[in-house]
């Protein structure tokens, strides 16, 4: 397939750290600004999401304030129009609203690549922290906190997702994968991307959607990842695996999620070495 040419579209930027169970989570709302000021955008709109922590509610941690930002988020996509959606959070739970856009808009002919050390397939009562970072793809498919899940036109299909590079599974969703069949295609797997463009192609789908969780790359080769995890990822098996689905298949949107800087650097300083590896990755055809 011929790529689609096209100039740097918006971004949105959605800096909330409330719905990661990590360390120092509010690094990654730090991340979120990182991000912006990496990528290259004719326009930024930043969600205003409160820097404060919310109220736990049906077994999620700081609900309120992760209500509240979707409902922003939502707002800020309404006017969105017809150009890929590119997003960068922030922690993974920002994706309710992007990716429910995307399948609203493309339908069945959607897929959702998920690249991610984590399946983040758990519900409130499977999790074992009650961070909602861990139930977003879950709640994606139509099992989550009602106050977060997408409207019945919103939620993705399981036959249409495929998750790349995770390897931290509970056990919960190790049985939820087995029982819905979704391929999970684990980091040995990426050293070939024909294999993932395969396994993306069997959906059906001629659109994607690529949800990029950093801590799907190896700590040895990337910093600042929230949650990191061993034997992940080299930057240059990821960027290949994200030019390939970029020649393969029409972008429905990109997001980006879970950089977390150790300090609140201005963007005009240096960028240390991770985000050396974060402008290569840019610099590839799946966020230009």
């Amino acid at each position: 397939m011929t790529r689609t040419a096209h100039r740097p579209g918006r971004l949105l930027v959605v800096p909330q750290w409330q719905g990661s169970a990590a360390d120092a989570p509010q690094r990654v709302a730090d991340g979120a600004h990182r991000l912006s000021a990496l990528l290259p955008a004719t326009r930024r709109t930043v969600v205003a999401v409160s820097p404060r922590p919310g109220r736990t509610g049906d077994g999620v941690r700081h609900l309120d304030v992760l209500t509240a930002s979707l409902r922003a988020t939502r707002e800020a996509l309404a006017g969105w129009g017809e150009g890929p959606l590119r997003t960068v959070g922030g922690d993974c739970g920002i994706e309710i609203g992007p990716v429910s856009h995307a399948v609203a808009r493309h339908g069945d002919d959607l897929a959702v690549v998920w690249f991610d050390a984590h399946a983040d397939l758990n519900t409130p009562a499977t999790s074992p922290s009650g961070g909602f970072h861990g139930m977003v793809l879950r709640t994606l498919l139509g099992h989550g906190p009602t106050a977060l899940l997408p409207a019945p036109d919103g939620r993705l299909a399981a036959r249409r997702l495929v998750l790349a590079g995770v390897r931290a599974l509970d056990a919960e969703e190790r049985r939820f994968l087995a029982v819905a069949r979704i391929p999970a295609l684990p980091v040995t797997a990426l050293d070939d991307p024909a294999w993932l463009v395969a396994t993306v192609a069997a959906t059906g789908a001629r659109h994607v959607y690529v949800h990029l969780d950093l801590d799907v790359l190896d700590p040895g080769h990337f910093t600042g990842l929230s949650c990191p995890e061993s034997g992940g990822l080299h930057p240059d098996r990821l960027a290949d695996a994200l030019t390939a689905l970029a020649d393969g298949f029409s972008l429905a949107g990109v997001g980006i999620t879970e950089y977390a800087p150790a300090t609140a650097v201005p963007a005009t300083v240096e960028p240390a070495a991770a985000e050396g590896v974060l402008r290569r990755l840019f610099a590839g055809p799946a966020f230009r």
